[in-house]
């Protein structure tokens, strides 16, 4: 079994204190990671302050320059970080492979973006007065990375901050850590300076908790439960430390009696199944019109039987196990009590019996009620929950009654009704006819309980700079 370490000011580094890394298609372990301690990430934090200088100091032209080495590296090796994110994370190699290209096109994104930090002149109003807004890096960034979108995630945190003149240091979920392994032999081959890019190994309570008291960390930017998030912005309060989070989703799906139907079971199926259903973003509450309500079912359960389920490493596999038994059991949780309430299983709701792994069948429910725990708690399983509804003011309602607004989709081709959803649904981003709407120039974030902050897009770049007024006088 191959080890793996941590990558601490331009070093490779290993400890005794070792976790395993588990295949979820096998539930077999196949790799060794050794977590880091809290002096070892102390030094790994005064070497980032040590960076940040020159690191800073460097034009935005040839930081840009060194990211696009990065995305060569990661091009280089795609076919094999792709297999490694499959491997522990589970998902179908394809989708892995769509992942790296992804994070390649953030790299590239951002590489170019660095050089359009722009400030400004503001006219003056007083004589001998000038008035100027300059841009800084905010300095060194604690990024703290999910495990179901295990490398891009971390790369919409790392790119940005590195392009802003930022030093990072990145904390990895320890059930995906081999990917990020990846990404920071990628920055070693590609020449970026020791202690401007460390990435961070070990427990998630200890390496939180000194990002969050140490003040050389001067932000943190992270990605997972809405409960972690509350769970940082307490611990941010003492030392009133900027926060960047991308939390819990409950995205609705509305469906209305005007679509191309056919193009909306194709990006509904995308939506809810891509990543095994695993995605913050994924479709987890379906609302069709009661007009077309039936045929959709028949036709969304007769596509979601043509998926193919197994072994990401597979050729031609479409849903992939979820990350863990708890996992597991969470969603056979769910389906039992939508059930319990009402709800009908169409196709799947139970564990594939023939697999070591952790495989639930995608699984569509019909008339689940609103007070079913799928309907109001994040479903990070291949959970399909189908309702009906009448008029476009009750899918509206009922899309917006949530503590959630990260995404949300709509299938319709009524110019006049895409307008008024996009100014009424709550929610980051409105994929109208769109299964996969999120694109490196584009923001990404949520409103009420699913975060604060945008990645992507030029927000993802302003996520990691102060504004500076600078008022001249004597001039």
């Amino acid at each position: 079994m191959k080890s793996y370490g941590s990558y601490l000011d331009g070093k490779w580094v290993s400890t005794e204190d070792t976790f395993e890394v588990v295949n979820p298609a096998t539930a077999e372990a196949f790799a060794r990671v050794s977590r880091i301690n809290n002096g070892q990430l102390k030094g790994a934090l005064n070497a980032a302050e040590a960076a940040l200088p020159a690191w800073r100091a460097m034009t935005a032209k040839d930081r840009g320059a060194l990211l696009h080495r990065v995305a060569d590296e990661l091009l280089r090796r795609k076919s094999e970080i792709a297999r490694t994110i499959t491997l522990e994370n589970g998902k179908p190699l394809a989708q892995s492979e769509g992942e790296v290209a992804m994070s390649i096109d953030h790299l590239q994104w951002f590489a170019e973006e660095a050089r359009r930090v722009y400030g400004r002149t503001i006219p003056h109003q007083v004589n001998g007065k000038r008035h100027l807004v300059v841009k800084t890096p905010i300095g060194t960034v604690g990024a703290i990375a999910p495990w179901n979108f295990p490398l891009v995630l971390s790369v919409r945190k790392v790119a940005p901050a590195l392009a802003a003149g930022c030093t990072v240091i990145l904390k990895p979920a320890t059930q995906t850590p081999l990917c990020a392994v990846a990404l920071a032999e990628c920055m070693e081959a590609a020449g970026v300076p020791a202690g401007v890019f460390q990435l961070a190994i070990g427990n998630a309570a200890m390496i939180s908790r000194e990002f969050l008291t140490n003040p050389i960390c001067r932000k943190i930017s992270f990605t997972g439960s809405t409960q972690v998030g509350q769970e940082l912005i307490r611990g941010a309060a003492a030392a009133i430390k900027p926060l960047s989070l991308e939390l819990g989703g409950l995205a609705p799906v509305l469906v209305f009696d005007d679509c191309d139907l056919d193009r909306a079971i194709e990006q509904t199926i995308i939506a809810k199944f891509r990543n095994t259903g695993q995605s913050c973003i994924a479709a987890n509450r379906i609302y069709v019109q009661k007009t077309i309500h039936k045929e959709f079912v028949d036709r969304f359960v007769a596509a979601t039987n043509r998926l193919k389920t197994g072994p990401g490493l597979e050729p031609g596999m479409d849903v992939g196990p979820v990350v863990n038994q708890s996992a597991l059991d969470m969603a056979l949780g769910q389906i039992e009590d939508a059930v319990q309430k009402g709800a009908r299983v169409v196709t799947g709701g139970h564990r594939l019996k023939d697999s070591s792994g952790f495989f639930l069948a995608p699984t569509v429910l019909n008339g689940v009620t609103d007070d079913a725990e799928c309907m109001s708690e994040e479903t990070f399983a291949p959970i399909a929950p189908i309702a009906s509804f009448d008029t476009e003011e009750e899918a509206i309602r009922r899309a917006n009654d949530s503590c959630y607004g990260l995404s949300a989709y709509a299938m319709t081709r009524d110019i006049g009704r895409i307008f008024r959803l996009s100014e009424q649904i709550e929610a980051g981003t409105l994929g109208i006819n769109d299964g996969a709407p999120s694109t490196s120039q584009s923001p990404f974030g949520g409103v009420k309980q699913s975060g604060w902050g945008r990645e992507l897009g030029s927000e993802g770049l302003e996520a990691f700079l102060e504004t500076k007024h600078v008022s001249i006088g004597g001039v």
